[in-house]
């Protein structure tokens, strides 16, 4: 738990970190790192937390609302961070107010898929551990917190800023150390784990499904960002089944 904590908590200070180093940077780089991010994340979903979520019998039949209720809650945490979380990096009016909403609607997010990393116990006899939602969780954070402090920096000094970095960092550590405790001390029964994993599901879905559509706004083809959506779904593939 603790290497999780690290790994969480670091890439995410540390992607922060490089936007007080590159003030200027390419934007049709980062799009590609988004889009590499977003597959990979659609591709563990798909491939990962459904399949599991809906092979435990007793939340089946309703799993698909609690996603379906998940994506929508996305749109809401969308709506607070003005898109942040899938690249949407440009100057934000309103002062303080918009500086928290930004910061609440990230963080919650983060704290939400942070419970995925909860040393729950397997539910489908898919047996291994769960470094490729780490993985999957790192990729999405990562390029978020680049994104949030090149957003703060257009209006906060950058003590301030680094202390928002900091929160944002800790917010999914803290929610896989919560959930871990909550279900150990049996406040989260294995059912209501579920349904908190279906929510979380459905916001990654969400997520991964914009970032698509974004990186192409006119339909237009693009060899590179199929590659990189192809080369993300192999990684996910090889570390879910060969690995």
């Amino acid at each position: 738990m603790i290497v999780k904590f690290l790994i969480l908590f670091l890439s995410a200070f540390f992607a922060g970190m490089l936007a007080y180093a590159m003030p200027r940077w390419k934007e049709k780089s980062f799009k590609l790192i988004l889009v590499f991010a977003g597959a990979y994340l659609f591709s563990i979903t798909v491939l990962h937390i459904l399949p599991e979520l809906f092979g435990d019998p007793s939340s089946a039949y309703f799993m698909g609302l609690y996603v379906l209720i998940g994506f929508l809650f996305q749109q809401v945490l969308e709506f607070l961070s003005a898109g942040i979380e899938h690249g949407h990096i440009h100057h934000h009016g309103g002062g303080k107010k918009a500086v928290w909403m930004v910061m609440i609607g990230l963080s919650l997010h983060a704290l939400l898929e942070g419970t995925l990393l909860s040393q729950q116990p397997v539910l489908t006899g898919h047996q291994h551990g769960t470094e490729t939602l780490l993985l999957g969780i790192v990729m999405h954070k990562a390029p978020a917190a680049f994104a949030l402090v090149a957003v703060l920096m257009s209006s906060l000094n950058k003590i301030k800023v680094l202390l928002l970095l900091v929160v944002f960092a800790l917010a999914s550590p803290i929610g896989m150390f919560t959930s871990n405790f909550m279900f150990s001390e049996k406040m989260l029964e294995g059912e209501l784990m579920n349904v908190l994993f279906g929510l979380v599901a459905g916001g990654f879905l969400h997520i991964s499904t914009t970032i698509f559509f974004e990186s192409s706004p006119h339909h237009k083809f693009h060899l590179n960002r199929l590659l990189v959506s192809l080369l993300a779904a192999f990684l996910a593939i090889a570390s879910e089944y060969l690995l």
